[in-house]
């Protein structure tokens, strides 16, 4: 059976025509609607956050002075997200939902989005499965469901990377103006969002456009690295906020190399594929999507040679380009099912990939549900503060250690109620910073040995200990002159309750 002769692989749609331009509702629908299911399902996460979306928490319900100031010393790359979520907790509402509520929403754009995008590019089955399949990776159903700003920035890329496909076509400086606010904000959402301009212009280069298009594009290009240089510069200034992002671990490596050769191969047999059925322009969609999925990831790698800043979620828009390869490759593969005997009628194909459909969702089913329990992320802060509670007798001291770890306490202050910080010298709020300011070495002794009964937040065992005096205080006088009357350890950490020899 001829190509020509399978009614469902048409050509991606005329590009000067008005079908082209518009993102492609019929077919991203489902998709989307695929994309706000599944980060609806086990939004609350049995009522459960851990730290990062902690201090999302506690710092939306600041004031907006205090947002201002924090952001002078701490945090300066989140403050457009928190001026966001500030106002959306004003609306009040269920705490929960609404701190994961936007990632959701965003992802469900972002979904529908790569559907529109891959239309465009390579046919409206394509599309449909590109989105299909970014709203089944994995990383994407995680950070669907998180109280933080990369699913805001996926989006964002998202509509910046379907902007400049029609830009390319029809370079109208409404469409470019588009564009450059769109990269804008998503680097005051997230400076290294700024990456995605590189990988777009690795494309522009690989589609080899009109010099006016490409002229467009450079001017259009000014904007987000105008706007977004000055919160580089001055976050610069906070780098120590990430020191404790480390070198990839062997596991974080594998999933960066098995990403990589997935896309890799969907490109190398969409391409292939796309050349047997006379579809070249189709090979756009692989042209675009490699540059993305690679260039921000290896960005960071290489700069982590010098000082390590690679993080999956700081460039999870990178995964838009992986649900278009996935969708184009797939897409290919049924077109040449269409070409077997045994299979070129569309009822036997359809059985077949709904098969193989039922399989991969199959697989993906225990790791779809590990994402929606408190055991996904690094830690539970609920359930620590809830041990606090628990272990701590009303009028004891608490100790964080090191002193970070206080952001376990911040987004629930009603379970250390009673409870004195013994090393606190200045509460967040006022010192304008995101755990407070600890008193010296000396002063926590002072305080300590003035308590019977302490307990303390620390992190798991086989942790590095932080070498400061202050936290090195804290555990020589709790090592020395207090027992362990009882340990409990939960999620990313644990809580022990200290006493006087025979105070237990």
């Amino acid at each position: 059976m001829s190509a020509a002769a399978d009614p469902g692989d048409r050509s991606a749609p005329d590009p000067g025509s008005g079908a082209g331009q518009r993102i492609s509702y019929r077919y991203g629908l489902w998709p989307a609607l695929l994309a706000l299911a599944m980060g609806l399902w086990g939004i609350r996460r049995e009522n459960t956050m851990w730290r990062d979306e902690s201090v999302t928490y506690q710092v939306a319900h600041r004031s907006l002075s205090e947002i201002w100031h924090l952001l002078g010393t701490a945090d300066a790359v989140h403050g457009l997200y928190y001026f966001f979520m500030h106002g959306l907790f004003a609306l009040g509402g269920d705490g929960l939902l609404l701190l994961r509520l936007p990632s959701v929403v965003a992802t469900s754009v972002a979904t529908l989005l790569v559907a529109s995008t891959g239309t465009r590019l390579a046919g409206p089955r394509a599309g449909l499965l590109a989105g299909l399949s970014f709203a089944l990776i994995p990383v994407v159903q995680m950070y669907a469901q998180e109280g933080r700003s990369y699913a805001m920035v996926c989006a964002l890329v998202a509509l910046a990377t379907w902007l400049l496909v029609g830009a390319v076509d029809d370079p109208s400086r409404r469409r470019l103006s588009a564009y450059g606010v769109t990269l804008a904000l998503a680097g005051w959402l997230h400076e290294f969002a700024i990456l995605a301009l590189v990988a777009h212009g690795l494309t522009l280069y690989l589609w080899r456009p009109p010099r006016r298009v490409l002229r467009s594009w450079a001017v259009a290009a000014v904007l987000p690295v105008a706007a977004v240089a000055p919160l580089t510069l001055f976050s610069l200034r906070q780098s120590g906020q990430v020191s404790w992002i480390g070198w990839p671990h062997p596991e974080e490596w594998l999933v960066i190399a098995a990403v990589t050769l997935l896309g890799l191969l969907c490109a190398v047999y969409g391409t292939r594929q796309a050349g047997v059925t006379g579809r070249p322009r189709a090979v756009r969609l692989v042209r675009l999507a490699l540059p993305l999925l690679i260039l921000p990831t290896a960005a960071l790698l290489v700069a982590s040679l010098h000082e390590p800043m690679y993080v999956d979620r700081y460039v999870l828009y990178s995964q838009l380009a992986l649900g278009l390869l996935i969708g184009f490759a797939v897409d290919r593969l049924w077109a040449a099912a269409g070409r077997t005997a045994r299979l070129a009628a569309p009822r036997p194909r359809a059985v077949v990939f709904g098969i193989a459909a039922a399989g991969v969702a199959v697989a993906l089913l225990p790791v779809t549900l590990q994402m929606r329990t408190p055991d996904s992320r690094k830690d539970n802060v609920t359930a620590l503060a809830a041990h606090a509670r628990a272990l701590a007798p009303d009028g004891a001291g608490v100790l964080f250690m090191p002193s970070r770890r206080r952001e376990w306490a911040l987004s629930y202050p009603d379970d250390f109620r009673g409870l004195t910080d013994l090393a606190l010298l200045r509460s967040p709020g006022a010192d304008n910073t995101l755990e407070g300011t600890e008193d010296s070495a000396d002063r926590i002794r002072a305080r300590l040995r003035g308590f019977d009964r302490v307990v303390a937040l620390s992190d798991p065992p086989g942790q590095p200990e932080d070498a400061l005096p202050e936290e090195a205080v804290k555990r020589d006088v709790l090592r020395t002159e207090f027992v362990v009357c009882r340990r409990v350890q939960d999620k990313g950490g644990q809580v022990t309750l200290y006493a006087r020899p025979g105070n237990c």
